[in-house]
């Protein structure tokens, strides 16, 4: 009876799809602003403004999941899903502020793809949670997780790429500390989106 009358599912796959455009939205803005670092203030302030939105939907979902009784997978996937995309938003904010913050004027090319690799492995994440509403998607989810996953070792080498260049070639020992502090921001975004890879991949093999 107790059962019966608390709610069943609520609107997990709702929350993850929103949060997963708002992570989305976030490396666009991030990805521009590396490219183009024209108006910084407005770039900043609107990944910041995303980043809140994020930060509502989780504190949303987890709210719901202390509210329902029966939940669509695992309680503690729901919460691990929720939280490392939310993760992966403040670290976009993070790394847009560090930009600001040290008042850096441009950046590497390698940098740049970075960016690029980031906006890559965010597309393929909101697409696997896109799908994970229904187990008739399992292999379409975990071929989404191995191609995040080969992203992100593309990112593990650009990155040592870029910090063996810095190291090498730049005499500023301010920049190349700017410079650091942003690549280890957008490697690891890449890596946050392998982490929620793994959970996606976990789900699957655990409900399919």
């Amino acid at each position: 009876m107790f059962g019966r009358l608390m709610p069943r599912e609520g609107r997990f796959f709702d929350n993850f799809v929103a949060i997963s455009e708002c992570v989305l939205q976030g490396s666009r803005e991030l990805q521009d602003l590396l490219v183009s670092f024209d108006d910084l203030e407005r770039r900043v302030y609107r990944i910041e403004s995303i980043e809140k939105e994020g930060d509502k939907i989780t504190h949303a979902t987890v709210e719901l999941l202390h509210k329902t009784f029966i939940t669509p997978i695992d309680r503690d996937d729901v919460h691990q899903l929720i939280t490392k995309l939310d993760d992966i938003l403040d670290l976009i904010e993070d790394a847009a502020q560090t930009v600001q913050l040290y008042d850096i004027r441009s950046v590497t090319p390698e940098a740049v793809a970075l960016a690029e690799l980031c906006v890559k492995c965010v597309e393929r994440t909101k697409a696997a949670v896109e799908m994970l509403h229904s187990m008739k998607n399992a292999k379409a989810i975990l071929d989404v997780c191995k191609e995040i996953d080969r992203l992100e070792s593309d990112a593990d080498r650009v990155y040592r790429k870029a910090m063996a260049q810095l190291f090498r070639d730049e005499p500023d020992v301010r920049q190349v500390m700017k410079l650091r502090a942003v690549y280890d921001l957008l490697e690891e975004i890449t890596d946050r989106c392998d982490q929620v890879a793994n959970i996606l991949e976990g789900i699957v093999l655990e409900n399919a």
